[in-house]
């Protein structure tokens, strides 16, 4: 299977295809798709739905992925790397972790909002428009316009979680409340987690661990990590500011509680990935 690279921080293109298949490919960079014209199939790692004009898909890196093309389609891509994300802001950056680890990777449309859909057209072609024009602070509209659509599509996937919490309690409305709260270690307090669905704390346990295979407690600190290990790798945040993001008193908190869960200290985890 095809693996294409991205390299530089993020790209714009315009695609235009007539009966034929894309055939499936994985990508080391994060991919949105926004359908201008035509329609198809979509498919992500063996799903398959079809596609049709003013739906916009997300993709992520090792992904598996393709399109069939059953009428001429205009496909708009938006293609970024994590070196895109170092010149970013931390609060946009945190928007960016919510839409991808929240996402289901499922195939389908995630723009919920009707209005969103036409707002989407507008910011591609004004990106089509100023990729082709010269000017001064060219790249910083590009950027701009870039960020917007990707904080829209964060709202459009928050909206389908903000619907879920009317249904059951489910596992992906109690797992997107502890990745838009991870940021705030007291909002993560069986108390408070349990209040915001309005069940008891002992069920709440019970139920995040039967439906995780983990604890609470676990799960945060596993995400947590992670996240640690993404501003590690993807920003040039000094230890101090990454331990203040998350809630750690300082540099040797940090220290301590990554060395727990990964063995090394962060600094020697950025060092040996940066070899």
């Amino acid at each position: 299977m095809k693996i294409k690279n991205l390299y530089t921080p993020f790209e714009i293109s315009l695609l235009e295809a007539d009966n034929y298949i894309v055939q499936q490919h994985k990508n080391t960079y994060f991919e949105m798709v926004y359908i201008l014209e035509g329609k198809g199939i979509q498919i992500i790692n063996s799903h398959s739905l079809d596609y049709s004009p003013n739906k916009l898909f997300l993709l992520f890196p090792q992904d598996t992925h393709g399109f069939e093309i059953k009428e001429t389609t205009r496909f708009f891509f938006l293609r970024f790397n994590e070196s895109y994300l170092k010149t970013q802001s931390k609060e946009w950056l945190q928007k960016l972790e919510y839409i991808f680890h929240n996402h289901d990777h499922l195939p389908g449309c995630i723009l919920k909002n009707v209005d969103d859909k036409q707002l989407i057209r507008a910011l591609v072609e004004a990106l089509l428009r100023e990729q082709n024009r010269e000017g001064v602070y060219q790249a910083e509209v590009l950027q701009q316009l870039l960020n917007t659509i990707i904080t829209i599509a964060a709202r459009n996937i928050a909206l389908i979680h903000t619907a879920e919490n009317y249904r059951p309690i489910q596992t992906l409305s109690v797992l997107g409340y502890v990745h838009q709260h991870i940021y705030s270690p007291e909002t993560l307090k069986i108390e408070k987690f349990a209040a915001y669905f309005n069940i008891s704390p002992n069920y709440m346990s019970e139920y995040f661990k039967r439906q995780t295979g983990e604890s609470l407690q676990q799960y945060v600190n596993n995400y947590k990590v992670l996240l640690i290990e993404n501003r590690l790798l993807s920003t040039s945040y000094r230890l101090s500011e990454i331990a203040a993001e998350f809630g750690l008193t300082d540099v040797s908190h940090l220290n301590k509680f990554f060395k727990k869960h990964k063995g090394i200290s962060p600094s020697e985890f950025r060092k040996n990935q940066n070899k």
